[in-house]
């Protein structure tokens, strides 16, 4: 009974399966429909957002929803989970040992007995490693939790990054199909003049083309919108044909010398890579002290009770250890040491490598900022002259290459203004990130809603 009892104890104890069947891995259709909690988000401008995308979706808005909806996040968060159980496992004391052996006379004699052997036994070395194995399992935890938090931040650049290409690409769009619509009446004015003989294809050659290369680049910039909007869509785990509605000004930060300064001095403190990074040294630290207790002998300890075919009782203890003559664990011991000092100057490197990288974003900014306000000036005193220009043409005071060509600087004008934009908002994200969770605050944040 007592045996059934004990069985039954241990049985209840014991974990048991459920099947967990396949999703059909369909991305959510309607943004509107989403909810993100704003208290989970990573970084402190995050959570001060209020998340509505009923009035469409800000840069602020894209980074919050690829967050909570990121499909590779959900991943790394599900690898957090395993990390959490190897710590938990690293931590169960081993399970005691029993051995029982009986033996059976084959011709038993007068007065003797069934002989038996009975004993427990507990694996001592294991029980003198535990504290550097849990040790080593929570900080590889802690590692794993600091790089899925890394990775948040890395998807929140991202997210920023393709915003900017989807509205960059679009309005780029909407340029060039207003181009190719102004294009249409010197295009039918050229070739009226060939069928009359009034032009030579050589003269003609520049109207042909003016047509031709508008056409070319709206069809170009539509294939490489179709890209971005497919890229930002996997990234926020939306199916294919979820509607985008994008709204706001890009992404942009300009932190003075003096914030960037207070933020690299607090920097190995604050950013989630280098925290991942020093939380894996502190790992390997615990897994090289295991190590070296593992040098000492294997202790196994146990008791027994016996008894022979002569009826005599006894019982005792054993011990089995391990004579540390040869290996005496070096191997596994150098191995540590070895990757120990791989890790510390990965994080030494890494660290250095991003103070630099910062120091240069640093002096880009400055010079992006200084050629984007050039090239809008330059652009809006263009536009004018397209504008005039266009009137001009139409009331006939101007010939069609003038025309051409003033409509083709202004073009160039608006899409070097677009492109010194573009680089800019992506210095600021390569900058924002790199400097960490900080208090810098946008300069340029998405548009406001009600």
């Amino acid at each position: 009974m007592a045996a059934c009892a004990l069985a039954g104890t241990l049985l209840a104890g014991c974990a048991t399966y459920s099947p967990q069947p396949l999703g059909s891995g369909q991305g959510a259709s309607d943004v509107s429909k989403l909810t993100v909690n704003a208290a989970d988000m990573p970084l402190p401008a995050l959570r001060t957002h209020r998340f509505d995308p009923s009035h469409g979706l800000d840069v602020t808005d894209v980074a919050m929803l690829a967050v909570a909806n990121n499909p590779d996040l959900k991943v790394l968060r599900d690898q957090l989970g395993i990390a959490r159980a190897q710590s938990f496992a690293a931590g169960l004391l081993p399970d005691p040992q029993i051995a029982i052996n009986q033996e059976y006379i084959t011709h038993p004699q007068p007065g003797s007995t069934t002989p038996y052997v009975y004993g427990i036994s507990e694996d001592i070395t294991s029980l003198l490693t535990r504290s550097t194995r849990k040790a080593a399992a929570n900080s590889q935890a802690d590692q794993v939790n600091l790089d899925l938090l890394w990775a948040e931040w890395q998807t929140i650049a991202q997210a920023r990054l393709l915003f900017n290409q989807v509205t960059s690409l679009r309005a780029q769009q909407q340029q060039l199909a207003t181009e190719k619509a102004a294009l249409v009446s010197v295009d039918s004015y050229v070739r009226k003049a060939l069928q009359q003989g009034n032009l030579t294809y050589d003269g003609a050659s520049a109207g042909l083309n003016a047509y031709a290369d508008a056409s070319k680049q709206l069809s170009d910039r539509t294939v490489q919108l179709h890209q971005a909007e497919h890229d930002l869509r996997v990234l926020l785990g939306l199916a294919p044909d979820a509607p985008l509605d994008l709204i706001g000004e890009p992404f942009r930060t300009e932190p003075t010398p003096d914030q960037v300064q207070v933020a690299l001095t607090s920097l190995p403190q604050r950013r989630p890579d280098l925290l991942a990074l020093q939380a894996g040294y502190k790992a390997q630290e615990a897994t090289l002290r295991g190590a070296i207790r593992a040098q000492f002998p294997a202790l196994n300890v146990g008791v027994d009770r016996q008894r022979d075919n002569s009826n005599v009782v006894s019982h005792g203890f054993n011990i089995g250890l391990t004579l540390p003559l040869f290996d005496r664990n070096r191997g596994n011991i150098a191995i540590e040491k070895a990757t120990r000092q791989q890790l510390k100057d990965d994080y030494e490197n890494r660290v250095l490598t991003t103070r630099n990288d910062i120091q240069q974003l640093m002096i880009d900014q400055d010079t992006l900022a200084r050629q984007r306000d050039q090239l809008q000036t330059h652009a809006a005193q263009l536009d004018d002259a397209r504008r005039a220009a266009e009137a001009a043409w139409q009331k006939g005071l101007i010939d069609w290459p003038t025309y051409l060509s003033i409509r083709a600087n202004a073009l160039s004008a608006d899409m070097d203004f677009i492109a010194a934009r573009d680089q800019q908002s992506q210095q600021s994200i390569a900058l924002e990130t790199l400097l960490g969770d900080t208090d810098l605050q946008p300069t340029s944040a998405s548009t406001s809603k009600p």
